[in-house]
């Protein structure tokens, strides 16, 4: 039996060898894009804060004052200290935004889907998955002892199949998809879910971390289909994007609430998030739902540098370029920082073997003008060289 060391050791040299080796970098995040790495300014184009809302002044008065009125730590879970009266007034401008009747906020997105899943579903029970869906939901969904059934990515005709033969044998079922995938960055094709989930029975849960705040108007994918909001009974999502803070959350019917305060894992025996966080994400939901401009900022950048880089018009603010090799992803990488553009290299297994790529995601305070460089330097030292 090798020493613990000699064990960590041997993993991390296969990981090396194979380009999948991560290591954290200090970088500072400032206003507008801007970071510092290594004492060098970069323009960051790989930083989920959509609205830059986690540098909006309001927002960070606000967290401020709780901080002074509050302090900095909540004690306990919510059952335990008491519920904050910042936290029902977080939930409840969550599910106004979603059209739901309640919403509850868990401490983060990956305790979130680890708690829910579990709760509604378990042995004697089915979960369809899309196969892109985030770590988090196959987590909660392996976690659930529910039968686990992935369909193939927005593949409605896989999912139907999978409906039909596994469904009449589960006593509950559950369908989970992202609402926008992280990293590609596309929507799922929530009108047909919606019929399928309808028709067999299943309830439907997204995870719309990457669409709240700008997509469908700022509401999130449901609404993303039309001006009617689409019947989702599971609207998951977090406050560490678009709203520019920490936490997750959850907007569903009342019923459903109530019985994740009683039997979701990760909220029982979870330390509150600070009284900051639900502050400041307070402070961001009242800006997405009056700015109507600033929502529509980051899918237009997005829109903007596909169309110079030659790639197809975006459905989000992510944008993916496909390379393929983890090792030429992470040079490609390497030589945008050269060029004072922070984009990461994402490999492996977060991506399926094969497309390691750059994730460019797109900020509303991105300058046109650094936009269109970077769209040059991708389209003839990235693009064209692959395409070659």
């Amino acid at each position: 039996m090798p020493s613990l060391n000699d064990f960590a050791s041997t993993k991390l040299e296969n990981l090396t060898a194979r380009g999948q080796r991560r290591e954290l970098t200090d970088t500072a995040r400032k206003a507008a894009g801007n970071a510092v790495r290594g004492n060098r300014d970069v323009i960051s184009f790989c930083c989920n804060d959509y609205l830059n809302l986690s540098q909006h002044p309001a927002v960070k008065r606000a967290a401020q004052a709780a901080v002074e009125e509050f302090g900095v730590g909540s004690g306990a879970s919510r059952l335990v200290t008491g519920n904050h009266p910042l936290f029902a007034q977080l939930e409840t401008r969550l599910a106004r935004l979603k059209g739901t009747d309640a919403a509850l906020v868990f401490g983060a997105g990956y305790l979130a889907n680890t708690g829910i899943i579990p709760s509604l579903v378990g042995a004697g029970d089915v979960v369809f998955a899309d196969e892109l869906s985030h770590a988090c939901l196959m987590s909660g969904a392996r976690m659930s002892d529910a039968q686990v059934h992935v369909f193939r990515h927005n593949d409605m005709a896989h999912l139907e199949e999978l409906l039909t033969a596994h469904r009449g044998s589960a006593r509950n079922a559950l369908m989970v998809t992202d609402g926008v995938f992280s990293m590609d960055g596309d929507l799922a094709p929530l009108p047909q879910m919606v019929a399928l989930a309808n028709e067999h029975e299943t309830w439907l849960m997204t995870d719309d971390a990457h669409g709240l705040g700008v997509i469908g108007g700022g509401h999130g994918s449901a609404r993303a289909f039309g001006d009617v909001p689409l019947d989702i009974p599971l609207q998951m999502g977090t406050l560490s994007k678009a709203v520019g803070g920490f936490g997750g959350y959850v907007c569903a019917s009342q019923p459903v609430i109530d019985l994740l305060k009683s039997r979701a894992r990760t909220f029982v025996y979870s330390t509150g998030l600070p009284p900051a966080n639900a502050a400041a994400a307070i402070a961001a939901l009242e800006i997405i739902e009056s700015d109507t401009d600033l929502i529509e900022k980051p899918v237009s950048n997005a829109a903007q540098f596909c169309h110079e880089a030659g790639l197809p018009a975006p459905q989000s603010p992510i944008v993916p370029v496909i390379i393929g090799d983890e090792r030429d992803a992470l040079g490609a990488s390497h030589m945008l920082l050269d060029e004072g553009y922070l984009v990461t290299a994402i490999r492996p297994p977060t991506v399926p073997a094969g497309t390691a790529r750059l994730r460019l995601t797109f900020m509303a305070e991105h300058d046109p003008e650094d936009i269109s460089r970077l769209a040059e330097i991708i389209r003839e030292r990235i693009i064209r060289r692959s395409a070659a």
